[in-house]
């Protein structure tokens, strides 16, 4: 048996898939921007909440990086969930705006104690069985299964919908698999812990945080990666929900059902649910194999082609909003999603090159919390200019400034 059959029969392996395949099961995902506009609030409101979720997310970024390298990464990623679950609860018990700000929060810390902590445990666990020089495959599986994930739940949320009372009851529904995965992360060895000697202050806390910024900036080469990563994925998570309100104006614009003030119509229930079930499984099989692709280009060539790649993605949406192209509409988002799934493993594999043993959380941790910088920035001024423009004039201007600022951050 070669070596790619070995790893995928090992024990822990398989629970890292199912890891990411359980924290996936988001069955409200495919609704959430068109729930909360049923609430009545508008794109901008609608920003609001999801800057005040990844503030959360860039406050708590770091500390919780330096946290998982010292205390143990399987203790704050236990933390993760329980956050997680709070947010589920209050989404369900959304009657306010302020409600739901709780509920942003609450998924903030969570996406901030989750961010870089399994990543580094993969990559510590490949260390220990002599696989580190397979990562790109063994993380690009992982995030396949989480993305069959997604894919799955968006197929069974449009049953949920169609038979709930309303939408709010999935966010319980979603408590679930959550708890599963609880139980499975506390399954992993202690070992995978790696934990250091422990930080005695508040103050030598971020002073060591600092001091790992300061580390990983001075290296040109991780820098760009670093940053390349976090403005491609900021701007694809800014962007990607935004399907569910193109959806909805188009399919209305051409008189394919009609939006309840309560709920959402029946056929655009299912139109939502099978458009990201059908986006995940192709991600899932494109995140699987780009290793194949790395094999035949170098890394970098992959990871600064793909950016391009996007922002041409950005321009011709917005060309095809303005033409009412409904299918052309879809096909770019598809490519987005592929995309951007296609090159985290990339980043993964491409960046560890790059990290120092010590700094895999941290530096993973960095990437996020700087994507998350830029959602907090562009998620209100985005809705904004939708609201006050167009969905057109947004794509198109954020679609030019990736190209732009390709040119600044490739990596040779």
């Amino acid at each position: 048996m070669d070596i790619y059959g070995v790893i995928k029969k090992d024990k822990q392996i398989t629970k890292f898939n199912f890891y990411g395949f359980f924290k996936n099961l988001r069955f409200f995902e495919p609704y959430l921007v068109f729930f909360l506009m049923g609430l009545g609030y508008s794109l901008f409101q609608i920003g609001i909440l999801y800057s005040i979720r990844e503030a959360i997310t860039y406050i708590f970024e770091v500390p919780s990086g330096i946290m998982a390298d010292q205390f143990g990464k399987k203790k704050v990623l236990l933390m993760c969930f329980v956050f997680y679950m709070i947010s589920f609860v209050f989404f369900f018990w959304s009657l306010n705006f302020s409600i739901l700000i709780v509920a942003m929060i609450f998924f903030g810390l969570g996406e901030a104690f989750r961010s870089g902590s399994h990543k580094a445990l993969i990559l510590s666990y490949l260390e220990h069985k002599n696989w580190y020089t397979h990562k790109g495959f063994v993380y690009g599986r992982t995030r396949a299964y989480s993305l069959l994930g997604s894919s799955l739940s968006a197929f069974i949320s449009i049953l949920m919908v169609l038979n709930l009372p309303s939408i709010r009851w999935v966010f319980l529904i979603s408590l679930l698999p959550y708890l599963i995965d609880f139980m499975l992360v506390l399954s992993y060895p202690s070992a995978l812990d790696e934990k250091t000697e422990s930080v005695t202050s508040v103050k030598s806390f971020y002073k060591e945080s600092l001091n790992a910024i300061k580390t990983i900036f001075s290296e040109s080469g991780l820098m760009k990666i670093v940053i390349s990563s976090a403005t491609f994925d900021g701007v694809f998570k800014t962007l990607k929900d935004y399907i569910q309100p193109v959806l909805v104006s188009l399919i209305t614009a051409i008189g394919i059902t009609k939006i309840g003030s309560d709920s959402v119509g029946d056929q655009l229930t299912v139109y939502l649910g099978l458009v990201y079930g059908v986006f995940y499984i192709f991600s899932a099989l494109a995140s699987r194999n780009v290793y194949r692709l790395t094999q035949r280009y170098s890394p970098s060539s992959v990871f600064n082609r793909m950016y391009d790649l996007m922002g041409v993605a950005l321009v011709l949406l917005a060309f095809a909003l303005n033409q009412d192209y409904l299918i052309m509409t879809i096909l770019v988002f598809f490519s987005l999603y592929v995309m951007k799934d296609s090159r985290k493993p990339v980043f993964v594999d491409f960046s560890s090159d790059y990290m120092k043993k010590d700094q895999r959380a941290t530096v993973l941790s960095i990437e996020s919390q700087l994507r998350s910088l830029l959602v907090v920035t562009l998620a209100p001024i985005l809705g904004w200019v939708a609201d006050q423009f167009s969905l057109q004039i947004m794509f198109l201007g954020i679609g030019g400034l990736i190209i732009i600022g390709n040119r600044i951050l490739k990596v040779r």
